[in-house]
């Protein structure tokens, strides 16, 4: 019998899977059925459609080609090798493993109507949500962002939105103002050639969490999306925003786990 989870995995699966899940790529070379994606600054991306275990070649066979090939372009620095829970895809871990990738946290891939999320709540009082697009408040952004997550601040990240705010291609970058600060932050990405919009990036600074904050961030994207004529939203979900979403009626469709690979320093 086709679960409620069966249909949104085979849609995410059908319409995500595609070219349409690297937009923002300088450039794409496929290698079977891999695509092998170019960002800027020194970023490479390794995705692919659904595995069902029929394909001539497995994903553990096809790795070492994919990381030969940005390998060889010296401006290359990082490399992410992006897998799915329910991909068949034997021997792949230890194989990135053994080419020197690194697994990171994984996330749970979630799927639901957007006309779920939009709630009467409005959050904590005096919030303010907006959108943003000056380059001063990208990079203040993704500065509170990398704050929230706990990492370093990547200079390469402000300057990759700035990029594509320039390039006009329908993302939007939210963020929330409480008590006098950039409290929260996330990002939009409408699909392009599909019935999904994208929930992104989006991050609380520990102090505000637990006040409704991140669920606003959630509403506000859900009805900017709507207005684009969206019906489906997708998000990789930490275990923070996972619940949140959960209760907001999105479905946990399977996991997704990033496997990083980063070029050796050398030396002067």
């Amino acid at each position: 019998m086709d679960t409620d989870r069966d249909r949104l995995l085979r849609l995410y699966d059908e319409q995500l899977r595609t070219d349409a899940e690297t937009p923002g790529a300088q450039s794409i070379t496929r290698l079977g059925p891999l695509r092998l994606a170019t960002y800027a600054h020194g970023r490479g991306f390794i995705t692919y459609p659904h595995f069902n275990g029929k394909e001539p070649q497995t994903l553990a066979q096809l790795a070492g080609a994919a990381l030969e090939h940005f390998a060889a372009q010296p401006q290359i620095t990082e490399v992410e090798f992006k897998t799915r829970g329910h991909d068949h895809a034997p021997g792949l871990a230890e194989r990135l493993q053994a080419l020197g990738f690194n697994a990171e946290e994984s996330e749970s891939i979630m799927i639901g109507p957007l006309q779920a999320l939009p709630s009467g709540d409005p959050g904590p009082a005096r919030l303010e949500l907006r959108r943003v697009s000056a380059a001063e408040e990208i990079e203040e952004m993704c500065r509170m962002v990398d704050q929230a997550f706990g990492e370093p601040y990547d200079p390469a990240t402000t300057q990759a939105l700035i990029s594509r705010m320039g390039r006009n291609d329908g993302m939007e970058l939210w963020v929330a103002w409480l008590e006098g600060r950039m409290a929260g932050a996330g990002r939009l990405e409408p699909v392009a050639g599909t019935e999904f919009a994208g929930l992104w990036g989006g991050g609380v600074l520990p102090e505000y969490r637990g006040r409704g904050v991140y669920r606003a961030l959630v509403g506000a994207r859900a009805r900017s999306a709507i207005a684009m004529g969206r019906k489906y939203v997708h998000s990789d979900s930490t275990e923070y925003s996972r619940p949140i979403l959960e209760r907001q009626g999105l479905v946990k469709v399977s996991t997704t786990t990033p496997y990083i690979w980063k070029r050796a320093a050398t030396g002067s």
